[in-house]
């Protein structure tokens, strides 16, 4: 059974190692995490010279690998062997190749610690992937869903000893999207430039990662919310004269994701707090966010809202054979929203 990359970090991290790693998927973060503690602790930095390899699969192929593979270490205890670029590794796809990586990992040298780092979906179901995971690990780095963000940098801060807002969450996530990696180096960035009791606030955010205070997608947001008319019109002029740093499509996908949470919260039967906010997927610091949006926007509107949303991306990709800026676009979109 193939095994999360949290399960594998922690084990990792006790110093509970597997003979043969196959890290593959569309999302690098958790690649290049297990990677990097696998460097840290598998072999001790004054033997790193003699039984740690770092091979690049444009440069090598697969039987060149398991000949390091089956290498014993050099007066210790394990080696490791990174395959960086698995994806474009000589002889992966060949069956006969693919054979010899399969009896290998069936019977793999204990001493070797031997990693894949595939950046790209590999099929599970393939016979020598199969054989990994007998042995060792099979780990998918999969794209992580728009409303898992949330939760996900919450952990991450809690890991990294440090509180965090809901707003401060919130603002990193509307700004910076599920791109794990950049969200966890902005974090870490914020982390640097405050003191040792202090946690991660909004004005840490505006800050330390360069989001305006009053002309952010969180922000706007808070305005269409409130149907602040003045406000909503402010931002989306702010965005329309700097469209490279705020293009509308990661915009439409923010307002998309709130306008349909405010469809459920209006279908909800259960509006507490509490049920709310599990079934909104949201922290509960939001809830009165979202009733105070109900009371803004009866529920024919919100779908209609919907519809100007779907209007506005198809607008947006040319499927109306229209020439439009984004701004003049975002612009439409408010009032209609507003109005």
């Amino acid at each position: 059974m193939a095994q999360t990359p949290d399960s594998i970090l922690k084990e990792i991290r006790s110093k509970t190692f597997q003979p043969i790693y196959f890290l593959h998927g569309d999302e690098p973060y958790y690649i290049d995490s297990i990677t990097d503690e696998l460097e840290k602790r598998v072999v001790p930095e004054s033997e790193k010279g003699f039984n740690q390899f770092v091979l690049y699969g444009k440069d090598i192929d697969l039987t060149g690998v398991l000949g390091y593979a089956k290498r014993f270490p050099f007066m210790s205890e394990r080696q490791l062997v990174i395959v960086k670029d698995a994806n474009k590794l000589g002889g992966i796809e060949q069956k006969e190749q693919q054979a010899r990586l399969e009896d290998y990992a069936l019977n793999p040298l204990k001493s070797t610690v031997l990693v894949f780092c595939f950046h790209a979906n590999a099929d599970e179901r393939k016979a020598y992937i199969k054989a990994i995971n007998t042995k060792g690990a099979v780990v998918q780095s999969k794209k992580m869903y728009d409303n898992k963000l949330p939760e996900w940098v919450s952990s991450f801060c809690q890991h990294e000893g440090v509180k965090i807002s809901p707003k401060a969450i919130q603002m990193l996530v509307d700004n910076i999207g599920n791109d794990l990696k950049r969200l966890s180096n902005e974090i870490r960035k914020i982390m640097v430039n405050l003191r040792v009791d202090e946690g991660i606030d909004a004005g840490a955010v505006e800050r330390f990662v360069g989001i305006s205070k009053e002309y952010n997608v969180f922000e706007f947001q808070k305005a269409l919310m409130n149907r602040d008319i003045l406000k909503a019109n402010q931002i989306a002029t702010y965005f329309s004269a700097n469209p490279k740093d705020n293009p509308l499509s990661p915009i439409l996908i923010i307002l998309f994701g709130f306008f349909s949470k405010l469809l459920i919260a209006h279908t909800s039967k259960d509006k507490s707090e509490r049920s709310l906010a599990t079934e909104l997927g949201v922290n509960p610091y939001f809830v009165k966010d979202y009733l105070l949006a109900c009371r803004n926007y009866p529920l024919p509107k919100v779908a209609n809202i919907i519809h100007y949303l779907r209007e506005s991306d198809g607008r947006l990709k040319g499927l109306d054979g229209v020439s439009i800026s984004e701004g003049e676009l975002l612009r439409e979109l408010v009032f209609k929203i507003l109005h």
